[in-house]
């Protein structure tokens, strides 16, 4: 029940912890990724507009003119006002939003199931993306202050996301306390150097207007297109002002995003602008030109600090998301460690640093440049986009209770607009956008395999299980052995015996005094009340049923929350309570209902799951496990 406690704490946060604490907190937790993005967008979005050709002034003003209302659309209009507002119990991001939107239903829906699948893979990808592009990016900023730092490059950016994949295991509580002042004085920095460079050309301020991107795209074509692709680079991170949700709160998100984020975000892309304009050879690095030669080196040191809080957001948001897959049963159980003592929501899964390592290694291994994997950056994140949108709609027209047409009307431009930047990502499919779709779909698969496979093995097992009523009438008849203490059983359906159980009467020939038939659920809300955690209903003087309900976020803590349950009425003591879970072998079957090669990757996914001892965090010594044999 302390997770329940620790919840509620985390949902009354704002109105204890202080508005403009929280937005601080925002400013350096949920803006670094989106915050970075003026290292690389500009520049990148203007080369795709040049194709090597010198840069024109229609090109730059079609260029900030896109930048800066993909800025106010996709971000400040679709997340920050609208998407804001739908939250699951306070929390946002992409499975969040299916959860809500499967609870508006009042069913499980197949679409909804795939497209929360397909944004949660697109998420998880974007966490390998981040860190790669957005050190990089940073770390080539030596190359202005000497060429002699090129070679060098590569080898200081593997060896900072090395460092900061290997501090994961501390804990984030000491860094996160420096993300927000840091993250502060980058902003600012941002605004600064914005605003010195835009007296070099003043008309730059002309791009406001719509007409200057809208004319740039209709006069281009295909290298229109190829450059809204570029421009998407500047939204990208828009998607973690949802994600975070629950973290900040809404309003606190609002006021850093309207009154400081967004403000400083444009003053440098017009900054950087304005210097392209006026010093046309400043496009091959416009970010760090906009320096004074002496303040370079403390520039590159700050950037590659923010990016480093970038990073740090989206590995702890891949945490997040993994676990709310776990609970949800969209992928096997990983471990999962609690990196603070106060502060449920850090956590730490080992098994996801080490890939999220290697992918990022070898993404920055690939493509060597910010500019290379740039072409890698955006689609990722523009699909997440679409799938979001996609799933308010649900959300705006089943809970909120507006008018099919008017859910429509309001979302629909959202999706054509993210949806025309997803298809002009797909331009650089060969360029480097093949490497998220790639992963996406091993997810997709992953996923879709771990739900196939867990569907087959609970119909299987089914086959062979006894129902509960039939056991109880059988036992009444001849009674075993009666022993002292209780004896919990696992179960995933209480209507029928547990293999546990049955096990333990065939070979072990005795029954406890007391025996609870144990269900774990996952509720479609991010966290329980303690009011709604425990149902009991007693079955007879020896058995009882007992239900358990964590959100999606918790991670089950079973001897806590049963002993909780004391003030229910239910006396239970951890030691003289004996926990009684199957442990599964698992053979491929020629007749499972899936290919081979998905059997073994079900079986081999079963056989690294975390075990279910240690993820429901039930003491060992209280634990007797019975293995089973079955075919799939």
């Amino acid at each position: 029940m302390a997770d329940s406690v620790a919840s509620t704490e985390a949902q009354d946060g704002p109105a204890r912890t202080g508005f403009w604490a929280l937005t601080l907190g925002s400013i350096g937790v949920v803006f670094g990724d989106i915050g970075t993005s003026p290292l690389y967008a500009f520049r990148e979005a203007v080369g795709a507009a040049a194709q090597g050709q010198p840069v024109t002034r229609v090109i730059v003003l079609g260029v900030l003119s896109l930048i800066l209302w993909a800025l106010l659309i996709v971000v400040a209009a679709k997340y920050v006002l609208l998407l804001l507002r739908a939250d699951n119990n306070g929390e946002g991001g992409t499975l969040s939003l299916m959860a809500l939107g499967q609870r508006a239903l009042g069913h499980r829906s197949l679409l909804l199931l795939a497209l929360g699948v397909i944004g949660a893979s697109m998420f998880i990808g974007d966490s390998m993306i981040t860190p790669a592009i957005s050190v990089l990016s940073a770390v080539e900023g030596l190359n202005l202050a000497t060429p002699a730092f090129e070679h060098y490059v590569v080898p200081l950016t593997m060896f900072i996301l090395v460092g900061l994949f290997a501090v994961q295991r501390n804990g984030t509580a000491r860094v996160a306390s420096a993300f927000g002042p840091v993250m502060v004085i980058w902003f600012g920095s941002l605004a600064v150097l914005g605003l010195t460079h835009i007296s070099d050309d003043p008309s730059v301020l002309a791009a406001i207007n719509p007409l200057y991107g809208i004319n740039f795209l209709l006069s281009h074509g295909k290298i229109g297109l190829v450059t809204l692709g570029a421009v998407f680079l500047a939204v990208t991170g828009g998607e973690a002002l949802y994600a975070d949700l629950g973290h900040f709160g809404r309003k606190p998100i609002q006021a850093a995003w309207l009154y400081f984020v967004l403000p400083s975000l444009l003053l440098n892309y017009f900054g950087q602008g304005a210097l392209v304009l006026s010093h046309p050879d400043a496009i091959e690095n416009s970010f760090y030109r906009m320096a004074p030669e002496v303040l370079l080196l403390p520039l590159v040191a700050l950037a590659t600090a923010a990016t480093v809080i970038a990073s740090q957001a989206v590995i702890t948001g891949a945490y997040s998301l993994t676990r709310q897959a776990v609970q949800l049963g969209l992928l096997p159980r990983f471990e999962v460690r609690y990196t603070s003592e106060t502060n449920v929501g850090q956590i730490y899964l080992p098994r996801v640093n080490r890939l999220l390592l290697i992918g990022v290694l070898l993404l920055v291994l690939l493509f060597r440049t910010s500019s290379g994997l740039a072409s890698a950056y955006g689609i990722a994140v523009s699909m997440t986009m679409v799938t979001d949108g996609i799933m308010s709609f649900v959300v705006i027209w089943k809970l909120w209770n507006w008018p099919p047409a008017a859910a429509a009307a309001v979302i629909a431009p959202f999706v054509m607009v993210d949806t025309t930047f997803f298809s002009a990502n797909l331009l650089k499919l060969f360029d480097g956008a093949w490497v998220p779709l790639l992963f996406g779909l091993a997810m997709a698969i992953t996923i879709w395999t771990w739900r196939r496979g867990s569907e087959i093995l609970t119909q299987k097992t089914r086959r062979t299980e006894v129902p509960l009523n039939d056991l109880l009438k059988n036992l009444e008849k001849r009674p075993p052995h009666i022993v002292k203490g209780t004896a919990v059983f696992l179960t995933s359906d209480p209507s029928y015996v547990p293999t546990a159980l049955l096990h333990n009467l065939k070979h072990n020939k005795v029954l406890h005094e007391q025996n609870v038939i144990l269900t774990i659920l996952t509720a479609q809300t991010p966290r329980v009340d303690l009011a709604e955690r425990f149902r009991m209903e007693t079955i007879n003087e020896r058995f009882a049923a007992v239900q358990l309900r964590f959100g999606f976020m918790e991670t089950p803590n079973v001897p806590r929350a049963l002993g909780a349950a004391r003030r229910l009425g239910w006396q239970f003591d951890i030691m003289s309570t004996s926990f009684f879970v199957s442990r599964r072998a698992l053979k491929p079957s020629a007749q499972s209902g899936m290919p081979r090669w998905q059997d073994h990757l079900f079986i081999a996914m079963t056989r690294s799951a975390n075990d279910a001892t240690d993820y429901f965090q039930i003491p060992t010594g209280r634990v007797v496990e019975v293995g089973t044999q079955v075919t799939i």
